[in-house]
């Protein structure tokens, strides 16, 4: 099995996990399927041989390829110029077509020289030296990959050279490209920042290239405005944490008449997601601003808190003088976080299940002029009427759906998916001020409660859709729940193919003869995905979960400042009264 072709081996496992796994004892399936189905033989493998390093980025990876070719270039006294690419991983520069067996020298000296590959791009079907010779974009790349070799940044993290022809008081390039494949031979050459040609970029990235005047105009399709991300996040074994949600209990009595996914453990447990979270974020999103995680007063061990980019903000600091605190309902967290003092306009909401899996530009979450993107589910929410048994996420689906309906006219049926959830500031308040019942309601509720709306999840969407701020979007996804056991054939592929953009690794009501097991899985899947640490993790961790330093009691959050790239929002929003072509269905 170990040597078996991946596509071969996938196909025997699924039939394996497919006829075997019935047979099984239920509360051994998962154990049974991680035997089956080892992790450690789902590497990629796509690359021979590939620099061995502790820490990468694709930015970062993608900086190196580009700056090894522009200094070759240099140095040879080469003229170049840089321009944009469609891809997000890649980069390219422009050189002479009369210089070419000067630059095909060059290139195939430094890729014999640091283990490097060179590789012909155009045309394609001539690979080797007798290609190169006639090619008109080549691509020189050298790979990189973890220690334990589970993670390669291939050749499409590679610098393209492109052969430029002089035509006439012009020179043309032998492929489009995002701006221009033509260009005056005149054309001023000038310096230009990074986000200039991609928007794969950190915002304060300070290196710069030369390029020719033309490219330095932006295309319209490119996101511009500050993004930030806010994550919650929960220590469910943190003693102190335990103690308050004991003592909340007791005085909702009417906890025990709902449903138990309301306040099952499963809801509150931490298995280090957080970290490979924030790996995923840094490594696939360097376009992020801020990042602002909400929690219950507690800062996890191995966080550093003291990154300029980062924050850690209380539940407290949210609420303010509203709701109801401590609190242990996820969705009167979420009613409550477009209130994050400095938080910007444009912001995804991520759970801490939640991980981008390869990367991915801005305009994935947002149009060019700042509608928010979402991502409708192939569920449906349900049509019955509402339960007070009904699962939380059912309940709040089909109470979002009435005030869709009641707001509107329309009937929400379709679920979103367990994405990163793009999100507006001004949206999030403007339905706080038109529905205020049912979010200060929510907000009231220390356990999922059946009246419960969900705001960031499912109700915005709608909401911004239905007033021309959201758009459908499209975003290659995967969710699974750890204690489903066809979860670790699902974890397999998507480390060897490494084919999503984000993927929801979500536990809904664990017993604890599975609880080991889903530890396990993510301990063995999580390192091998995202081997790389991020800045925000601390080489020594704490103890154990520390506390924020706040002054206790109510914390009432300042008003942010203005976001100056939206000067005309600033919170909170006046209440919103109903046009005249909303209609009242109920």
């Amino acid at each position: 099995m170990r040597h078996t072709p991946w596509p071969v081996r996938r196909r025997l496992l699924a039939g394996v996990q497919r006829k075997l796994l019935p047979y099984v004892p239920a509360e051994r399936r998962l154990a049974t399927a991680r035997r089956v189905v080892p992790l450690a033989r789902a590497r990629t493998g796509r690359v021979r041989s590939a620099r061995v390093t502790e820490m990468a980025t694709p930015a970062g990876v993608r900086r190196e390829n580009l700056d090894r070719v522009v200094t070759a270039l240099e140095a040879a006294q080469v003229d170049w110029f840089r321009i944009p690419v469609d891809s997000v991983t890649g980069s390219a520069v422009a050189v002479p077509e009369e210089e070419r067996d000067r630059v095909l020298a060059l290139l195939e000296t430094l890729s014999a020289s640091d283990a490097g590959l060179l590789e012909v791009v155009r045309p394609t079907g001539r690979p080797g030296r007798r290609g190169r010779r006639t090619a008109t974009v080549l691509r020189l790349s050298r790979p990189v990959t973890d220690p334990g070799g589970n993670l390669v940044f291939g050749p499409e993290y590679g610098c393209e050279i492109e052969f430029w022809r002089t035509v006439d008081g012009h020179l043309i390039g032998p492929r489009s490209n995002p701006v221009a494949d033509v260009v005056p031979v005149d054309e001023p050459v000038v310096e230009a920042s990074e986000h200039v040609f991609g928007s794969f970029s950190a915002p304060d990235d300070p290196a710069s290239y030369r390029t020719r005047e033309i490219f330095t105009m932006v295309s319209p399709d490119r996101v511009a405005f500050p993004i930030d991300v806010v994550y919650t996040w929960v220590d469910g074994e943190d003693p102190e944490w335990i103690e308050r949600k004991a003592v909340a209990m007791r005085a909702n009595g009417w906890v025990a008449d709902v449903s138990e996914l309301a306040c099952n453990d499963s809801r509150y447990a931490s298995r280090d997601e957080l970290r490979y979270s924030l790996r995923a974020l840094y490594a696939f999103a360097p376009w992020v601003r801020h990042i602002f995680l909400v929690t219950d007063d507690q800062v996890p061990a191995w966080l550093d808190t003291t990154q300029p980019d980062l924050t850690v903000v209380s539940h407290r600091e949210v609420f303010g003088g509203t709701g109801q605190l401590p609190t242990f309902n996820s969705q009167a967290i979420e009613s409550r976080l477009h209130r994050i003092p400095g938080l910007s306009e444009h912001f995804l909401y991520l759970n801490d299940d939640v991980f981008l899996a390869r990367p991915v530009p801005p305009e994935m979450f947002f149009t060019p002029g700042g509608l928010t993107r979402f991502f409708p589910s192939t569920a449906l929410v349900d049509s019955a009427p509402r339960r007070d048994d009904d699962p939380p996420a059912n309940s709040a689906g089909k109470n979002n759906r009435r005030l869709i309906q009641q707001a509107f006219g329309r009937v929400l049926t379709r679920k979103m998916k367990h994405t990163p959830h793009p999100s507006r500031r001004s949206v999030l308040a403007e339905i706080e001020s038109r529905f205020a019942e049912q979010v200060v309601a929510t907000a009231e509720h220390q356990f999922r409660h059946p009246e419960d709306v969900s705001l960031l999840s499912s109700l915005q969407q709608y909401y911004g859709y239905l007033t021309g701020r959201a758009a459908p979007g499209e975003i290659a996804y995967m969710y699974t729940d750890l204690a489903d056991a066809g979860t670790p054939l699902r974890l397999a592929r998507v480390l060897h193919d490494r084919h999503m953009d984000a993927f929801c690794l979500n536990d809904t009501n664990s017993s604890p003869e599975t609880a080991a097991e889903q530890a396990a899985l993510l301990a063995e899947f999580l390192p091998a995905y995202l081997p790389f640490p991020s800045p925000y993790e601390l080489g020594t961790p704490r103890p154990a979960t520390t506390r924020l330093e706040l002054p206790r009691g109510p914390v009432v959050s300042p008003r942010a400042p203005r976001d100056q790239s939206h000067p005309d929002i600033a919170l909170p929003v006046q209440p919103v009264p109903p046009s005249a072509s909303d209609t009242n269905v109920a």
